[in-house]
């Protein structure tokens, strides 16, 4: 009996000696190999509070990982609890705190999806927009240093679902903006200029409205410095510049509208002078004259408005008013020959010119209406440096591997050969 009661006795001095045992546990399956979790790991169970009171001691002992997975855990298993949206939203904070940018993201969208009447619905639309601006601004995604996305894509869909959940939201306006920014990164400046068309539709009252009326300018002004002689990118740059002066006369950006408008009329003026500047040596005075006009329209006061009233000037004083008068029209003179010819247009050939002054119809002032492939854009830069305008039959392109080559405009293939006119007799030249 002594002795029963010393082995108890040295059981409980023992058991006192042994120290706390530790989390780590070893589990063992059904025919599985011992599995050791390490402490912290072990899995998490109980009710709601229970749950909640594990992921805050972990917080408190800085083991992050199992806080967001205890977090995750409650909203999980007990989504209708009245703790769900409070884990969920400090799991989203965690997860963001170290830098796990989706899953911070894809919590926080979760947060304002299921349970959009709950106190943090703003802060976490505001997670998700700090988020993308993370990647917008170039956080690349990688796993074992390989990309495996677009940190622009990513950007741009993490913006999408903010003006989708919040669409009168205080940064709704900033994530539309946003989207476009990305997309004139990428290149894929048709739906950067969509973007920012949404964003002066639909905010007209918000500042960042200014940047993105801008933008759209900008992007088609690069355009037409860039392309073939596009005619409709510099038009709509114009436009767009035109409408952002009328809009925000005050901006800070309204001194580099103007200077932009200015570039694109100088080209515009100089690229209908060089046409008559054509015709004029090719001796189809009557051309050159209409294009002489067009340059004095364009920009009055210039000094390519200044050459071309001397130019007609001397063509008038040679060739006299009645030379210089424009043709008939080419609908009228078509109807004529029908009228005079009746059943003899058909099966004739196309119409050649003949000598010059006579009723030839003239090309266009216009060029190629189609648009070039889009521009990349310098990130700081608000104006392109303009190229010199193309000569008949070259290319303006720097890179002819890469760049379209500029075809001939209408009026330089429509133009016959200096040798087939005939010769005028002390005409200045042009």
């Amino acid at each position: 009996m002594q002795f029963l009661i010393r082995l108890v006795l040295v059981l409980i001095a023992v058991l006192a000696l042994v120290p706390e045992p530790s989390r780590a546990s070893i589990i063992f399956k059904p025919g599985q190999k011992a599995e050791y979790v390490p402490p912290g790991e072990e899995a998490i169970s109980g009710n709601a509070a229970e749950i909640y009171q594990t992921a805050q001691t972990a917080e408190k002992e800085n083991n992050l990982k199992r806080a967001i997975r205890a977090y995750k855990t409650l909203v999980k298993r007990h989504p209708k609890d009245a703790l769900a949206p409070t884990a969920l939203f400090r799991a989203a904070q965690l997860q963001e705190q170290t830098r796990q940018y989706t899953p911070a993201a894809e919590s926080y969208l979760q947060l304002v999806e299921r349970y959009a009447s709950n106190p943090h619905f703003d802060e976490a639309i505001e997670g998700q927009f700090r988020v993308g601006e993370i990647y917008l601004n170039g956080k690349k995604l990688k796993l074992l240093g390989i990309p495996i996305a677009s940190a622009l894509d990513r950007a741009v869909t993490i913006f999408a679902n903010v003006v989708r959940t919040a669409p009168y939201g205080r940064y709704t306006a900033r994530a539309q903006f946003n989207i476009g920014m990305a997309r004139e990164k990428q290149g894929a400046n048709d739906a950067a200029i969509q973007a920012y068309q949404a964003v002066v539709d639909k905010f007209p009252n918000e500042p960042i409205a200014v940047d993105a009326q801008y933008q759209i300018g900008y992007i088609w002004f690069s355009a037409s410095q860039l392309g073939t002689n596009d005619a409709a990118a510099a038009n709509n740059a114009k436009t767009a510049f035109q409408d952002f002066l009328f809009h925000y006369p005050k901006s800070e950006k309204a001194a580099q509208a103007r200077k932009d408008l200015d570039i694109l009329e100088h080209k515009q003026t100089n690229n209908s002078f060089k046409v008559a500047k054509f015709y004029d040596k090719q001796k189809y005075y009557r051309a050159a004259v209409i294009y002489y006009n067009e340059v004095i329209r364009q920009q009055p006061g210039s000094e390519e408005s200044n050459k071309a009233k001397k130019r007609i000037d001397q063509l008038r004083a040679k060739l006299g008013d009645a030379a210089l008068q424009p043709a008939i029209p080419v609908s009228q003179s078509a109807k004529k020959k029908v009228e005079a010819h009746p059943g003899g247009a058909e099966g004739s050939g196309p119409a050649k010119p003949g000598a010059p002054n006579n009723e030839a119809p003239l090309p266009p002032s216009d060029g190629e209406s189609s648009l070039p492939p889009p521009a990349s854009l310098a990130p700081d830069t608000t104006t392109a440096p303009e190229p010199l305008p193309p000569l008949p039959g070259t290319s303006t392109s720097s890179d002819p591997s890469n760049a379209p080559k500029a075809s001939a405009s209408p009026e330089e293939s429509a133009a016959p050969e200096e040798s087939a006119a005939p010769e005028e007799s002390a005409l200045p030249a042009p």
